[in-house]
């Protein structure tokens, strides 16, 4: 099968790692149908790869992978990746998973630092050599797309290091992706590392250079672009930079970055920029990772100014300020003005435009919960929107639904609260508690509901937009108090204590805090198997 992914000179191929690397961040753990709608939504953004998960993992990972391989890897959409260490049984596993594709791609990894090889691998050098031979010989045989990662790159002995992927490139690897696996190398000595690969190593062989690069010093962005500017066309990335420790290389950011400065590098993406936004939020909404206000390009506060001085000159100058459009993002804002009187032809036309295509049950839930927000806002923004859509779409399977909840409180009363829940056989479960406060006592309700241990390890609230009157969105994280067996990540084989997240969003902090907490025991009762 040809299924060979390409990039010119003058083009940086951009392999999206959101669902393997990103999804191991603690707490976005992300079951097969989000994995399938975000891979629906990357292959709209325009990645040239989707490393869709660690097929070797589990069962439940490599169906995930398959699912995702034969929804989304249409012959003119995206290549679907499957990582496996160099091991038969893994690289048989990753061909199993990404084989419905189109463009399938194996991708191999064995590290090659002299820390990860004596302490880790416990092999000699001369092993790691032959074992590489031999298991991108093995991948090769199922496909022509091989790609080889040599871990820990760069802290690896250089000589060593071209040894290594000479014996890659004459075994059939087509692409050879450098990481900086634990974020150690400087942007100079990095650009360094890929220019001297390229010349002692590559020869003019025909192909393709990647880096993964990791934030742990701060600098994944900065290294991929050096990495870029010495003779890579691949960076392999995440949405909103998510990943292990400090996480990955920011997709946004390292695209932006070739888009912004164009006369620098003098290279292109394949990259729809209007769809960055979309894909960032929902990305934030599935994983229950919140994006820090600062964050480059995708932040709240990206486009906002407060100063004096940048309010006038952008009101001069847009440019004085601000070195790229928010529109080239996704964030036109909307020439329609939303309220109370809006009809559901005007609200449909708006998540048309905000690129949103909902039909049927969930169009009429989401447009059934913009009505009663309208009610409480004089205008619902774009952000409201946004907020509803995540709230009623990006949900994962139910055990247990929400179905009405109400508080007690003030400052010479106990919080009480009493909740009512639906369980997926449709048995309607009501029950109350006591607590220190509202939140704590809707929660200590839904436990005795629920009955699965748990800790509550992180509780955050933000509004949605400015104003009294605005959306709240809450995020919670909570860790399984009991060991956790589950099918549906690519970190499911490890067994012990988990992290699940949650987001929700009303105009009642209250209500929303209740919805967060549901969504993320959803997510720990379908990793226990109780769906």
């Amino acid at each position: 099968m040809e299924s060979d992914v390409r990039s010119s000179k003058d083009t940086v191929l951009i392999f999206d790692t959101t669902l393997r690397d990103g999804e191991q961040s603690p707490g976005a753990t992300l079951h097969t149908q989000e994995k399938i709608e975000i891979a629906r939504q990357l292959a709209r953004l325009g990645v040239d790869i989707i490393e869709a998960g660690f097929p070797a993992a589990s069962p439940g990972d490599l169906e995930a992978v398959q699912r995702v391989a034969s929804t989304v890897g249409t012959p003119d959409g995206p290549a679907i990746a499957g990582l496996a260490r160099a091991v038969k049984r893994d690289i048989d596993k990753a061909w199993e998973a990404v084989q419905p594709a189109a463009k399938p791609r194996i991708h191999t990894f064995l590290a090659t630092s002299d820390i990860h090889v004596q302490h880790k691998l416990r092999m000699t050098r001369r092993e790691v050599v032959e074992r590489v031979g031999e298991m991108v010989a093995h991948a090769k045989q199922y496909c022509d797309d091989v790609e080889f990662s040599p871990e820990d790159a760069g802290r690896s002995d250089p000589e060593f290091l071209y040894e290594v992927l000479d014996v890659a490139i004459r075994a059939g690897a087509t692409t050879l992706n450098i990481p900086d696996t634990v974020g150690y190398t400087m942007p100079a000595e990095f650009g360094q590392l890929i220019r001297d690969i390229i010349a002692n190593a590559i020869g003019g062989r025909d192909v393709v250079i990647s880096v993964h690069t990791h934030n742990d010093l701060g600098l994944a962005t900065a290294n991929a672009l050096a990495g870029v500017l010495n003779g890579a066309r691949q960076v392999e990335c995440t949405i909103n930079g998510i990943g292990e420790r400090a996480g990955n290389c920011s997709l946004e950011e390292v695209v932006m970055a070739l888009y912004t400065r164009h006369p620098f590098f003098n290279l292109r993406t394949n990259i729809v920029h209007q769809e960055i936004h979309r894909t960032s939020d929902m990305v934030s909404r599935y994983t229950g990772m919140v994006i820090q206000p600062n964050k480059a390009i995708v932040g709240a506060n990206a486009f906002a100014h407060e100063a004096g001085i940048h309010q006038d000159g952008v009101l001069k100058h847009k440019r004085t300020y601000e070195i790229m459009d928010a529109q080239t993002i996704g964030l036109a804002q909307s020439k329609l003005v939303l309220g109370k009187h809006s009809g559901r032809h005007a609200f449909r036309i708006r998540l048309e435009e905000m690129g949103y295509e909902l039909e049927g049950e969930k169009l009429n839930e989401v447009f059934a919960r913009f009505k009663r927000l309208a009610d409480k806002k004089k205008d619902v923004t774009d952000a409201d929107i946004e907020a509803i859509v995540a709230d009623e779409v990006y949900q994962p399977p139910e055990t247990y639904r929400l179905d009405h909840v109400q508080v007690s409180c003030g400052d010479h009363s106990i919080p009480t609260a009493t909740v009512r829940l639906v369980k997926d056989d449709d048995t309607v479960i009501t029950d109350a508690s006591l607590g220190t406060g509202p939140v704590d006592a809707i929660y200590q309700a839904i436990n005795r509901v629920v009955q699965v241990p748990n800790k509550l390890i992180e509780f955050s609230v933000q509004a949605v937009t400015e104003g009294i009157d605005a959306v709240g969105d809450v995020t919670v994280r909570i860790e399984s108090e009991e060991p956790v067996g589950t099918e549906i990540s690519a970190t499911t084989e490890r067994r012990g204590r988990r992290i699940f997240s949650g987001r929700g969003a009303d105009t009642d902090i209250v209500v929303a805090s209740a919805k967060a907490y549901m969504q993320a025991l959803n997510k720990l009762l379908a990793a226990n198997g109780q769906t």
